[in-house]
């Protein structure tokens, strides 16, 4: 493809790369509609073709003539005329008052309604509230506004191009801009092999299914509507598709969360319960105890213990428990405690440029000999990711479907690691044979800058990289990416601010740094258990400010 500044109609050419990728992967898919619209396109003229992409690629369905001049398309007005036998588009629309302010300005609605609009120095809200009551009919353009030149127009099929996209992407997240920013090298992709099975929507029911969820989310995020209205329609039965069903679970679980904060307990029971979201279950066992439904709770909690979830949901519980069972009668039960990590304390001036803690004890702390790093959850990830980066982007069936991928659509699910298990057991493996090293360095400068969920390229160098290879024990870096790799979206993050190097004697220590009153977050806290467990070295470092004499 040519660079977006030697192609004028590079906006034109990417839309027809999607229809043609749409139609080759998904035609047993589409509807009579929208195989119409793929084989009818590519006849229209240049120009029209080129002011509907851009009209597709604009918010909204209304547009002005005035406002769609492009060198490459030439007079709109006429590249719209050619459009019109299609039925995409129709020109000088009939408009609602509401419809009319989104396209005029204020010195256009005084023209357009002269001595009838009284209001000419007030906000534009103002004057359409006023004229709402007398101006409650439809009209076409020109009939609102007779002295305008200007034509408009409104693309008619916006949502069948919505659904093409969608069919691309997977998502309605991501949009045609994608293509520009990888033409200009802004964003790169790693590059996968895509079979025919490699599909993001298996069942025109899919389609179906992930345009009714995202109605029911918008419906939501509004929050115009009754919750009971939106949770009517709310599907609580299980998809077909594992990844569409983990969007659902996910809007489940945050619609739960809303009814818990209005303290609608039943509500909120019965949401949770019949969720598979990670930590549904627990906040089910914590809603039952408001709702002083203390045996259901202990019930639940008892068969949450026999199978807990995750690290996560296994710390949540053995918090609750003793509280259910002192309110349940039962014999106090004693939680086991973990060994206390190594504590540091510390009293610092402040520094010159703001109260850092992390940087104040950085600096205190490092030397020449033994340098101290700012990395929090970016050197375990990166790590976890330049070594499994097969693994990562293997070319599992679902996983990648279009050439925009930073992640594999199932990252989160919960056999993302089972589908993979021989690629990750073969990645892990060079931590105990010593392939390792070259494997991270190679892919380290292989891969660089191409769009991944476990490297910030920003944040990552070489010789910072080379000095923690050198440090770490193959043993603690396998440690960390199993660790990882069990789940995926929980144990990215919660891992220490701050790491020394000791490179003289090949050792490194691990330091959490708490600034005055702060206090150590349940995923750090599971971090660093693992970490003791496993006799990697982590501290936890309290600073205090000097007080000013």
């Amino acid at each position: 493809m040519h660079r977006v500044l030697e192609n004028e109609f590079y906006y034109l050419d990417n839309f027809q790369n999607v229809l043609d990728w749409i139609g080759e992967r998904y035609r047993d898919l589409l509807t009579d509609e929208e195989q119409a619209f793929i084989a009818a396109f590519p006849t229209l003229p240049q120009a029209a073709r080129a002011l509907f992409v851009r009209m597709v690629m604009r918010k909204g369905e209304l547009f002005r003539a005035s406002k769609m001049i492009y060198a490459e398309i030439g007079c709109p007005v006429e590249a719209a005329h050619q459009l019109l036998p299609s039925g995409w588009i129709a020109l000088d629309p009939v408009l609602t008052l509401d419809e009319l302010f989104e396209l005029l300005a204020k010195p256009e609605i005084a023209a357009a309604f002269g001595d009838k609009l009284q209001q000419k120095s007030a906000r534009k809200a103002e004057q359409l509230e006023a004229l709402r009551e007398a101006f409650g009919e439809s009209r076409a353009f020109s009939s609102w506004y007779a002295g305008c030149t200007d034509v408009a127009f409104r693309i008619l099929v916006k949502p069948l191009c919505e659904r093409l996209r969608l069919i691309f992407f997977g998502n309605l997240r991501q949009d045609w801009t994608e293509f520009v920013l990888a033409d200009l090298g802004l964003f790169r992709y790693e590059q996968v092999e895509f079979s025919p099975a490699s599909r993001g929507f298996r069942d025109r029911r899919d389609i179906d299914h992930y345009l009714h969820l995202h109605t029911c989310r918008e419906r939501f995020a509004e929050g115009l509507e009754p919750i009971e209205d939106v949770l009517q329609d709310l599907p609580l039965q299980p998809f077909e598709n594992d990844w569409l069903d983990s969007r659902r679970e996910k809007f489940l679980f945050q619609v739960g969360q809303h009814v818990e904060k209005l303290q609608d307990w039943p509500r909120a029971i019965d949401i949770y319960t019949q969720c598979g979201y990670p930590g549904a279950r627990g906040r089910a066992i914590r809603v039952l105890e408001k709702a002083e439904r203390y045996s259901e709770a202990w019930q639940l909690l008892q068969e949450a213990e026999s199978a807990p979830e995750n690290d996560a949901e296994r710390q949540h519980l053995s918090r609750m428990k003793p509280r259910l069972a002192r309110k349940l009668g039962h014999p106090k039960a004693i939680a086991p405690r973990p060994p206390a990590p190594v504590r540091l304390d510390l009293r610092l001036p402040v520094p010159g440029d703001g109260p850092w803690v992390e940087g104040a004890v950085r600096d205190y702390l490092g030397s020449e000999a033994a340098p101290v790093f700012y990395v929090e959850n970016m050197l375990a990830n990166a790590l976890f990711g330049l070594l499994c980066w097969r693994a990562i982007f293997a070319a599992i069936p679902g996983a990648f479907f279009h050439p925009f991928h930073r992640a594999p659509a199932d990252l989160y699910s919960l056999d993302f690691h089972q589908r993979r298990a021989a690629e990750f057991a073969d990645c892990l493996a060079q931590c105990e044979d010593g392939r390792y090293r070259a494997t991270i360095l190679a892919h380290f400068e292989e891969k660089a800058g191409i769009s991944a969920p476990f490297v910030a390229w920003e944040y990552l160098d070489r010789p910072l990289l080379e000095l923690a290879l050198d440090c770490i024990p193959a043993a603690h870096v396998k440690r960390w990416c199993e660790r990882i790799l069990a789940d995926l979206k929980a144990n990215r993050t919660g891992f220490p601010d701050l790491i020394q190097f000791f490179p003289d004697e090949r050792r490194y220590r691990m330091i959490e740094v708490k600034g005055p009153g702060d206090r150590l977050q349940d995923n750090q806290l599971r971090w660093i258990e693992y970490c003791a467990q496993h006799d990697m070295p982590v501290a936890v470092c309290y600073l205090q400010w000097e007080q000013a004499a």
